[in-house]
């Protein structure tokens, strides 16, 4: 009986290492997305652009990385950060303090850039499914946000 108890309980806390070791490594993995365009990179940014104002959303800035960093010395390949905001979701999450709480996680940004493969990507971070643990109104406007930059992106995918 007590062999019994000390495998089960031996098999219960392998099992939740086990599980968190596994998890910790795919969380990048799931907490980022990522996608190669058809374009080349100087296209891809114009398309994205465009159908950011034409989906009603607005680049607040545009991080040229490779331009920054050649500033101080380092050469990187191409690599473009967008800030994007929507001022009906932005509203949403600052009129109410308890909400406020992710505004480090705004605006919401977009990443394009070249890989030494040839090929364009890009990349965001997976906001649907970080804002499902928020829930109540920061779930809901994330979910909606994402959802509308998502758009964005499958049309600049095409």
């Amino acid at each position: 009986m007590k062999t019994n108890i000390f495998t089960g309980i031996a098999g219960l806390v392998l099992g939740t290492i086990l599980t968190g070791v596994i998890g910790f490594y795919s969380l990048p993995g799931l907490m980022m997305l990522e996608d190669e365009t058809a374009y080349d990179f100087e296209t891809t940014v114009q398309v994205f652009e465009e159908k950011v104002k034409e989906g009603g959303w607005s680049v607040l800035t545009t991080h040229d990385m490779k331009e920054t960093l050649k500033n101080h010395g380092h050469d990187v390949m191409n690599v473009k950060i967008f800030e994007l905001c929507s001022s009906k979701y932005s509203a949403e999450i600052l009129k109410l303090d308890d909400e406020r709480i992710v505004t480090p996680l705004m605006p919401c940004r977009v990443a394009i850039y070249e890989k030494s493969d040839g090929k364009t990507y890009i990349a965001r971070m997976d906001s649907e499914l970080m804002a499902r643990p928020f829930g109540g109104v920061i779930n809901d406007v994330m979910q909606q946000a994402a959802s509308e930059i998502e758009d964005v992106i499958v049309q600049v995918l095409r």
